[in-house]
């Protein structure tokens, strides 16, 4: 018998694969923020960093979850998962416009810090997923079957 090594899964790749470019220019970011800007840099740049890695991380898990749902179901949940974040998004700069000051979190720290995150992020997710070479799996539907695919490579002599 041998002994098979579990394979994470493609979600999982990927997000490994984002999170480290991801987080190094967080780290930039934060230094940055701090020598330039001083504390309100560094909370500038400490709530980019935050919001950035877990609007992304979120849009991930989701992929995860429905991995295994019908395909009308997935674009559902991708839909409501999109514009909740969205919502989410627009309340939490809402929020902190308006019970921060300038000098308390620094606004283009802040804009500066998100860009150069989600650069390296989407950069390190389109570095994971070349890496990884494979289709998006479908899910396997009741109607699909062997027959289908023999069908198919029959005719392809």
């Amino acid at each position: 018998m041998s002994q098979q090594i579990p394979q994470q899964s493609s979600e999982t790749n990927l997000w490994r694969g984002a999170l480290i470019p991801a987080v190094s220019v967080a780290v930039i970011s934060i230094i940055a923020g701090i020598l330039l800007r001083g504390a309100s840099g560094l909370w500038g740049s400490l709530l980019a960093s935050a919001t950035v890695i877990l609007y992304f991380s979120v849009h991930l898990l989701i992929s995860k979850i429905s991995e295994n749902l019908d395909p009308m179901a997935t674009m559902a949940l991708a839909m409501f998962s999109y514009f909740a974040k969205v919502i989410l998004m627009g309340a939490l700069l809402l929020v902190v416009t308006k019970t921060t000051s300038p000098e308390t979190v620094d606004r283009p720290t802040f804009a500066i810090s998100a860009l150069s995150i989600t650069a390296a992020w989407l950069a390190g997710e389109i570095r994971a997923f070349v890496k990884l070479r494979f289709q998006l799996p479908l899910p396997q539907t009741k109607g699909s079957n062997e027959s289908s695919d023999t069908q198919f490579k029959s005719g392809d002599k």
